[in-house]
């Protein structure tokens, strides 16, 4: 289809709400997926083309955590092997996967990740002790690659999974947890988005878009002290998650939000 100027404000006002929200709660990979599906019509394309801005989001992420010395390198390579391994595997799956099919996926697991988001299991493993043994290390690595496949697929949420299991097997404090986090997505993302574009599954006018708008609302986030932020903030992403999803399994039903936007 052809793009025009409502599209690129519409998908850049979608980044800049991502960007601030991964920045001051989480969640933001929510809203972009679904926006870039609505306006491309094809869910491979959407997924490949979100990669664009993942990448570009964790090479800003990884800069600027070397500048406060926060990294640690050597072990981020170790999981991230592993992902990357998974990543391919998980890419490849996606683009096989049937249209109708990967939108009903996508709808259940942004409900799912919505709740897992709203519950924040990391608030919960904040006295976890560090380990890295090599039994947690291998276990680690294991899980990693499943991570991997996820983030391949379908890459929604897989920030907070990465928390998660670096929390919950190694007990790295959150710091160092978000530096090896985004490490990690970085190098599996060069995989699965060579892949896409390998498949023509990219469209560079929206994914640089996306990213530009994503990078602008991660700085307004980053400069904005809201008391109360975190409250309305949930809100907005609870409501928007749930038009999202429900449309998305909907539209087998032919009740598409497109075309009463003017967008299809």
């Amino acid at each position: 289809m052809d793009f025009n100027l409502l599209h690129v404000f519409l998908l850049f006002s979608t980044g800049i709400a991502a960007g601030f929200l991964n920045t001051v709660a989480a969640g933001g990979s929510l809203l972009a997926l679904p926006m870039l599906i609505f306006l491309t019509s094809d869910p491979t394309l959407a997924n490949g083309t979100n990669r664009v801005a993942i990448f570009f989001q964790n090479i800003s992420a990884i800069i600027g955590f070397r500048r406060k010395g926060v990294s640690n390198f050597r072990y981020g390579i170790l999981l991230a092997v592993p992902a990357v391994i998974g990543a391919g595997i998980g890419a490849k799956i996606a683009i096989g996967t049937d249209a109708a099919l990967f939108q009903f996926i996508l709808a259940a697991v942004m409900l799912i990740m919505l709740g897992l988001t709203l519950v924040n299991p990391t608030a919960r493993l904040a006295d976890r002790i560090e380990s890295k043994s090599t039994s947690s290390t291998v276990l680690a690595m294991i899980v990693f690659f499943f991570i991997g496949i996820y983030g391949g697929f379908i890459q929604a949420g897989v920030g907070l999974l990465v928390i998660t299991a670096l929390r919950l097997l190694t007990g790295i404090d959150l710091v160092r947890t978000n530096a090896i986090k985004v490490l990690i997505i970085f190098f599996y993302t060069v995989l699965a988005l060579g892949i896409f574009i390998m498949e023509k599954q990219v469209n560079w006018t929206l994914g640089v878009t996306l990213a530009i708008g994503n990078a602008t609302g991660a700085w307004i986030g980053s400069h904005w002290a809201v008391e109360k932020g975190d409250k309305w903030i949930k809100v907005v992403l609870i409501v928007a998650v749930l038009v999202f999803a429900t449309n998305l399994m909907l539209k087998p039903f032919k009740l598409d939000v497109q075309s009463l936007l003017g967008l299809g």
